[in-house]
């Protein structure tokens, strides 16, 4: 969109303008999507790179965001009619994954919490697309050029504006994916601790139990010994008694 936005005869300003022409683009665009072939919307919805595109659950229903829920599921079963197995019986299996992606945008359109995250990204990904165009044009402004961009077509703000709420999409996925197998490797190690010293303490009980269970054993010997010792002390007594010398007889 223009800079500097004017005025036009019946009252609206250029940007209103624009926003009118792109909304109507969207449209003619959802229109044309609405009459795709099955096999087209299998591809659509398993084409490579699907893993992050289908992330978006509006994009994947082709609904713009702020339509609401039971409007959304009257385009959902639409387009799950048209991709689903019994109706594609010679792509059964790819015809089953597109079910799948469907029906997994709209559970999360369904459930309100997720639904809030999802609007929520959108909205960043819009703040985030007009931050970079208005530094486009800052960077064209202080170049001396004019600071009319390609995104100010409707068609090609579009664009714009899809492939950045793709990526941040993406990133935040991959960041929950990152911060998933962390926390697995956490949990893997806290069970590996609890494990180790539940076995410790297994050996312990059993090595207390067995020692207890000898304690009498012990006992008795250490009786023994003591009886032993004392027998041995008194026979070792009489041997070191005092025994006076024998008289020697006076030889003539």
């Amino acid at each position: 969109m223009a800079a500097d936005s004017g005025t036009s005869k019946d009252g609206t300003s250029e940007n209103e303008a624009h926003f009118s022409s792109f909304m109507q683009e969207v449209k003619a665009i959802e229109k044309r999507d609405s009459v795709l072939t099955p096999k087209q919307q299998i591809d659509r919805l398993l084409r490579p790179g699907s893993t992050y595109f289908n992330l978006n659950p509006f994009e994947v229903i082709q609904v713009p965001p702020e339509m609401t829920p039971d409007e959304i599921r009257k385009k959902y079963r639409r387009l799950s009619f048209l991709v689903h197995p019994d109706k594609n019986v010679d792509d059964k299996e790819r015809a089953q994954k597109a079910f799948e992606v469907l029906t997994n945008a709209m559970k999360t359109i369904e459930d309100e919490e997720k639904r809030k995250s999802m609007l929520a990204i959108i909205e960043e990904a819009k703040e985030k697309n007009e931050f970079l165009l208005e530094e486009k044009r800052k960077k064209q402004k202080k170049e001396d050029k004019s600071t009319e961009i390609e995104e100010d077509d409707p068609e090609k703000f579009k664009e714009t504006l899809y492939k950045t709420t793709v990526k941040l999409f993406a990133d935040y996925e991959i960041r929950r994916r990152e911060l998933a197998e962390r926390d697995a490797v956490l949990r893997k190690r806290e069970r590996e601790e609890e494990i180790a010293a539940e076995e410790k303490a297994k050996k312990q009980k059993e090595w207390e139990k067995e020692w207890e269970k000898s304690r009498d054993d012990r006992v008795d010997s250490w009786r023994d010994f003591n009886k032993g010792g004392k027998k041995k002390k008194a026979k070792t007594k009489n041997r070191m008694a005092f025994k006076p010398p024998k008289p020697k007889l006076e030889q003539r």
